[in-house]
């Protein structure tokens, strides 16, 4: 599968090592870019770039959990709504009343584990197609 799949395409299945090695691509690229870009930039326009880089970086993490889904059995919507839900509560938490933050972080950290355990520790579920029954003729001539 080539890179540019692997990252943007929705459909498909990949492995446990394609998901891995897609997965820290896109997390050093995000740390690397938190390292350089305050030393580059304006601190405000460092923290928009961030923004703007995390935002970026869901849409790659989200075609890597649905593929990763799809290899489980799954629907691909499940692995999207896993990194949906790992990461929307972090935005929320700014709407929403104090009250509310104990019951996002648990709805984050469930689903990490989640994630974890059925996208990134689970073999495929991909069974290999059955051979074709053998059929006999009879009264060829």
């Amino acid at each position: 599968m080539s890179t540019i799949r692997l990252f943007c395409d929705l459909d498909g299945r990949i492995g446990l090592r394609s998901f891995w090695i897609g997965s820290a691509v896109i997390t050093l690229a995000l740390f690397a870019l938190q390292k350089i870009l305050p030393q580059v930039m304006l601190p405000q326009d460092a923290r928009t770039a961030l923004a703007f880089a995390g935002a970026f970086a869901l849409f790659p993490w989200a075609a890597l959990a649905a593929k990763r889904a799809t290899d489980r059995g799954s629907s691909p919507l499940f692995g999207i709504l896993l990194v949906c839900a790992i990461v929307l509560p972090e935005h929320l938490r700014l709407y929403l009343p104090f009250g509310w933050r104990p019951s996002l972080e648990a709805i984050a950290t469930i689903a990490w584990v989640v994630a974890l355990i059925d996208l990134g520790l689970m073999p495929s579920a991909r069974q290999d197609e059955p051979a074709e029954p053998a059929t006999v003729k009879i009264g060829s001539r």
